[in-house]
């Protein structure tokens, strides 16, 4: 009776483990933003930031197309902060702030310190908001005298 109880435990610590694992995994596959994605997204706007350089007028497609990526930006943040939008959500402050799209262009690089404020693009973005303007909360050092470590 003890070696049967002893399996059915076991058995039901394995099957809440792989269930714990597949969960995971099912979790971590649905963050993961498809690389065909953000690789269709970073070219539009390549696309549209070199039109914007050689000064050539937008077409209501171009226009199109640069809403399409803020939509689809902001639909995967919904789902998952994936860093790989970190670069993208840049990309993009800076084509709408050459378009003169200030509001959408804060709106991207606070994402981004919201967001991603450990990456390299922080410090960047908090730049360009100063630079537009916008009042930026420095971020303060949590640690203390005492923590601090001399080497």
């Amino acid at each position: 009776m003890k070696k049967a109880l002893l399996i059915i435990i076991l058995g039901v610590f394995t099957l809440m483990a792989f269930g714990i694992d597949a969960y995971a995994a099912k979790k971590a596959s649905k963050s993961k933003v498809p690389q065909e994605e953000i690789q269709a997204m970073s070219d539009t706007i390549d696309n549209l930031t070199r039109k914007v350089y050689g000064n050539t007028l937008l077409s209501p497609e171009d226009n199109r197309n640069l809403i399409n990526v803020k939509i689809k930006l902001d639909n995967q943040m919904l789902i998952s902060s994936d860093v790989v939008l970190a670069p993208l959500y840049y990309k993009l402050g800076c084509l709408l702030k050459l378009r003169d799209m200030q509001a959408e262009s804060i709106e991207c690089f606070q994402t981004i310190l919201e967001n991603f404020s450990d990456t390299a693009l922080a410090p960047k973005a908090r730049a360009n908001l100063k630079a537009m303007g916008v009042e930026v909360a420095e971020v303060e050092d949590t640690t203390s005298d005492d923590e601090e470590e001399d080497f």
